[in-house]
């Protein structure tokens, strides 16, 4: 039974030096898959620190030209309105300048259309005085 005892002692020992065996190599591997990863990190922000300077300067590209086109359609509004406030007064200009000489010429033929009226109403009158002037003339003796 002692040797059996020692076969068992042997096999745990051995199991014991492959299990410690095992774990140093999975400690070397897993510090070697840390320092690939650690380069690959290293690689990764290289290459990407120049696209995040890219993008940056893309979006201060973009924000410029956005505030430059803001400002450019706030100049055109301003332009709109102001032609839209001055025709606005040439239109009134043009009614004030046309409306007074129209009431003028409308205010002349009136005053002509009166004495005409007026001219007719005298003939008419004067014929109708002559016309009694004739019969009274004959009734008069």
């Amino acid at each position: 039974m002692i040797v059996w005892r020692d076969v068992f002692l042997a096999v745990i020992a051995v199991a014991m030096v492959a299990v410690a065996v095992t774990q140093i190599l999975v400690i070397v591997a897993a510090a070697s898959a840390a320092r690939r990863v650690g380069r690959l990190a290293d690689s990764f922000e290289r290459d990407v620190r120049p696209l995040l300077g890219h993008l940056n300067a893309i979006g201060r590209d973009a924000a410029r030209a956005a505030q430059l086109a803001t400002a450019q359609v706030e100049r055109a509004d301003r332009l709109f309105a102001d032609a839209a406030q001055r025709f606005e007064q040439t239109l009134a200009g043009i009614e004030t300048s046309i409306a007074k000489p129209a009431r003028e010429g409308r205010a002349l033929l009136s005053a002509f259309r009166a004495a005409f009226q007026a001219v007719r109403e005298l003939r008419r009158d004067g014929r109708v005085r002559q016309g009694r002037g004739d019969d009274e003339d004959a009734l008069f003796i």
